[in-house]
């Protein structure tokens, strides 16, 4: 600290903290669309910090630091108060306490990130990132708003979403985090053309997209851990197994 500290990143950590400060003042007001969309730009901004941190070389401890605190509100509190004022209030105490634990999740779920991020690998996220749940609840608030549909429709889908992101974040269910740098190598051309495709549908329909996008990626969690159930249990046998006969070895 007596050195100082980087600025530029830092930066944009603040900016991010902004918008969820920003977007629980837009719930406060009744604009929960202008909520919602804050809670995205809040994702951007946290996105660019660590991309920018080590494109010049200027990670920090403090950065983390600030980001995990930044994170806390931009991606736990912010987003559940949206959704509390939004559609959880006629649930009385079970809405303000899925609210709750939405946030007691993500703060639970962005201190283990700290503490394992030396010991996990960096392709995977172990649990939900917060920043997809807080992107998650954001999208729902703006597609009920894309086709008319009041927040009193569908409440309690609504409320068993919040509790299914809040337990997906605390999870041990791995999610791609498109760290892989053999995303950023050469491609086959297909692969372009795929991507323009992508990006047109993308823009016919942004609200519809982003619900879309955001779901198959807190479901990919869930159907891979399922999937990947049978081959985990013949791993643990096969370590079981070794372990059994090497503790026979040395009894004997």
């Amino acid at each position: 600290m007596r050195k100082g500290i980087y600025i530029l990143p830092n930066l944009f950590t603040a900016g991010s903290l902004f918008a969820g400060f920003y977007c629980m003042v837009s719930t406060v007001n009744g604009d929960y669309k202008t909520a919602a969309l804050w809670i995205l730009a809040s994702s951007i901004f946290d996105g660019l910090d660590g991309k920018v941190a080590r494109l010049t070389g200027t990670s920090s401890k403090f950065g983390v630091e600030f980001d995990s605190l930044a994170d806390v509100v931009s991606f736990g509190a912010a987003p559940a108060l949206l959704m509390y004022c939004w559609a959880l209030k006629p649930f009385g105490r079970l809405g303000w306490l899925a609210g709750f634990l939405f946030l007691v999740c993500a703060a639970l779920r962005l201190a283990r990130f700290n503490v394992q991020v030396d010991t996990v690998e960096s392709k995977r996220f172990v649990g939900l990132p917060t920043p997809a749940a807080a992107s998650m609840v954001s999208a729902t608030v703006l597609l009920f708003y894309h086709f008319g549909w009041p927040s009193s429709y569908n409440k309690l889908a609504i409320l068993i979403l919040i509790y299914f992101l809040a337990l997906l974040m605390v999870s041990n269910v791995r999610f791609n985090s498109f760290k892989d740098p053999g995303l950023i190598k050469r491609q086959p051309f297909a692969f372009l053309v795929l991507a323009i495709l992508l990006l047109i549908v993308i823009a016919a329909e942004p609200v519809v997209m982003l619900f879309t996008i955001f779901i198959c990626y807190i479901l990919s969690g869930p159907i891979g851990f399922v999937m990947g159930w049978p081959r985990r249990r013949r791993l643990e046998k096969a370590l079981h197994k070794g372990y059994s006969e090497m503790s026979g070895k040395k009894q004997q």
